[in-house]
């Protein structure tokens, strides 16, 4: 096939997404993406047509991701209690998914379905054996058919349907009630108040802005936090006294359809502000409702910068 290079590199973003979903890790995803392209110039000879081209690699894909799980096993864990919490709450969720990371908006293709492409989503993915996984993300999210699901996974379709019809209550067993709907003013303005009540250092600013129950989780650390209360206990030390971690500065990005922020911290000590964590928020019905922040690390991938001055922020 002339130019097999340049017909395969132009999957390569919907199969970056396809592996993200399989294995949650957006630093796994890139690895079996590159392996796909690997396989795919070894098999050339084995793709029967150019119209079968985006199939073929989807097929080559997934193999590829089932491999990395057979030779990685891991599952999610239970959820250690909470290091702060308001005791009357129940646990929203009693297990942790300490690989999944979150994925930059700007790199998702605009027809990706924000249900599909949710923290909660892949978290509920995880729970799933990776062949039932691999089948309910082709069959319920790629639309393929029963018949095109068992020939990419060499199964019988009866296989497809037995598998499919196992996952499915696994799944909804671990989503959320209430699944997120398009983005909307009221939930920019949501986003936009939190920003401000950490910059102004104001805690008495976030009560209005989170649900009874909310909770902040921190992957891959095991600690997380439950309830208002608890939040606000454990986040008012930061933001003001003679403790408080510094002057914030917090930049709205968004990642697998949710906002998001990224937030610098510049230190007593600092004259720049440098990047500190980077947190998704699920908000419903005008408040926030679950707070997924995760490191430093993860600011290339969002295309942030490494730091800013004061005189910038300002």
């Amino acid at each position: 096939m002339d130019g097999f290079g340049d017909a395969i590199e132009k999957h390569r973003q919907e199969l970056h997404v396809h592996c993200y979903r399989m294995l949650g890790s957006l630093d796994e995803a890139e690895d079996m993406v590159q392996e796909t392209f690997l396989r795919a110039w070894r098999r050339q000879d084995t793709l029967q047509s150019e119209a079968g081209l985006r199939a073929w690699l989807y097929r080559i894909a997934t193999n590829a991701c089932l491999d990395f799980l057979r030779a990685n096993p891991r599952r999610p864990e239970p959820r250690e209690a909470p290091v702060v919490a308001d005791s009357w709450l129940d646990w929203p969720v009693r297990t942790a998914v300490p690989w999944l990371q979150p994925y930059p908006d700007d790199l998702l293709d605009t027809v990706i379905e924000r249900e599909t492409i949710e923290l909660a989503f892949l978290a509920a993915v995880q729970h799933l054996p990776p062949r039932q996984r691999a089948v309910l993300i082709l069959r319920d999210v790629l639309g393929w058919s029963a018949q095109e699901t068992a020939e990419a996974l060499e199964i019988s379709v009866a296989a497809v349907k037995s598998a499919l019809q196992r996952a499915r209550p696994v799944l909804r067993e671990h989503l959320p009630g209430q699944r997120l709907t398009s983005a909307t003013a009221e939930e920019m303005a949501v986003v936009q108040r939190y920003i401000d009540a950490l910059e102004k250092a104001d805690p008495s600013l976030l009560p209005g802005l989170l649900r009874e129950d909310v909770y902040q989780t921190m992957p891959p650390a095991p600690m997380w936090i439950l309830g208002r209360e608890a939040f606000l206990a454990a986040w008012t030390p930061a933001m003001v006294g003679e403790g408080s971690w510094g002057d914030w500065r917090l930049v709205a990005t968004r990642a697998n359809r949710q906002p998001a922020v990224a937030a610098y911290l510049r230190r007593p000590v600092d004259s720049l502000y440098r990047p500190y964590w980077i947190a998704v928020l699920r908000i419903e019905d005008g408040l926030i409702a679950q707070i997924t922040t995760y490191g430093r690390d993860l600011f290339p991938a969002f295309g942030l910068p490494d730091s800013f001055s004061a005189a910038r922020s300002s």
